[in-house]
């Protein structure tokens, strides 16, 4: 059952990057999708950058898809049906670490907002990086990274975990972003024995566990996640490997 809503906010994080807030009333956990729809777009999966009684979505116009959803304006309605999913568990970490990557960094942010845990946010440059003023209002710590050093730590937030981790006694990483960062950050965790909680990213059509397209393994990251354990991540061989694309066929990551 889908709703309908409008936008009654719109917030320019980047460059290339908008926050569209609307008011809907369902309750969603931190980590949990929708899916959105608008006329002359495909229904697509998006994470919920705020999840109170008003909740929104960050969008980065990356095709043909979201480029129709960053033309939305204010009072303009929009197509929701959810939440779906497994979202984050919060209550397994006495002192965790929250990590965020590119327009991941929107799916974590409703945990920094309840935790106030430390906060890593990285990017390719300082234009790239979002999000990181509601990050500073609500994280003990925040530090940013950027690939190009433009901004906070020259580096990227594995390397820049790592370190912080040596400072800090960390039990938990939950993290959003690209799947080769979160590949990289997994090996980390285990390296350094850290538990972790990491939210994955596959093409969904139904967002419901009916129609496949998102296994990675035998696993429906609709249903199973998005967010994942360290201890299931362990046993998938997919991840940041390999991907099913709108066909269904497998195709190796770039």
């Amino acid at each position: 059952m889908s709703d309908t809503v409008k936008i009654m906010s719109i917030i320019t994080d980047s460059h290339d990057t908008k926050t569209f807030e609307f008011q809907w009333d369902d309750k969603v956990s931190p980590g949990q999708f929708i899916m959105v729809w608008k006329p002359g777009m495909e229904e697509i999966p998006m994470s919920l950058s705020k999840t109170s009684r008003i909740k929104s979505i960050t969008v980065k116009n990356i095709g043909k898809d979201t480029q129709k959803l960053c033309e939305l304006g204010l009072g303009d309605p929009i197509r929701i049906r959810g939440p779906y999913g497994k979202g984050f568990d919060m209550k397994k970490s006495k002192n965790m670490l929250i990590i965020g990557g590119g327009v991941g960094t929107a799916a974590v942010i409703p945990v920094v907002k309840e935790t106030g845990a430390d906060t890593i946010i990285g990017a390719r440059s300082a234009k790239d990086i979002i999000m990181d003023e509601v990050a500073g209002k609500y994280a003990k710590n925040l530090w940013l990274a950027t690939d190009d050093g433009t901004k906070g730590f020259r580096g990227n937030v594995v390397q820049l975990m790592k370190e912080k981790v040596r400072e800090n006694k960390y039990d938990m990483v939950i993290a959003c972003g690209p799947e080769i960062m979160q590949y990289h950050l997994y090996k980390a965790c285990v390296e350094l024995n850290i538990d972790c909680q990491l939210s994955l990213e596959r093409y969904m059509k139904c967002g419901a566990g009916v129609c496949g397209c998102c296994m990675m393994d035998d696993m429906r990251v609709c249903k199973d996640g998005p967010v994942f354990t360290k201890e299931q991540i362990s046993k998938m061989s997919d991840f940041g490997v390999s991907k099913r694309d709108e066909c269904g066929r497998l195709v190796k990551l770039g």
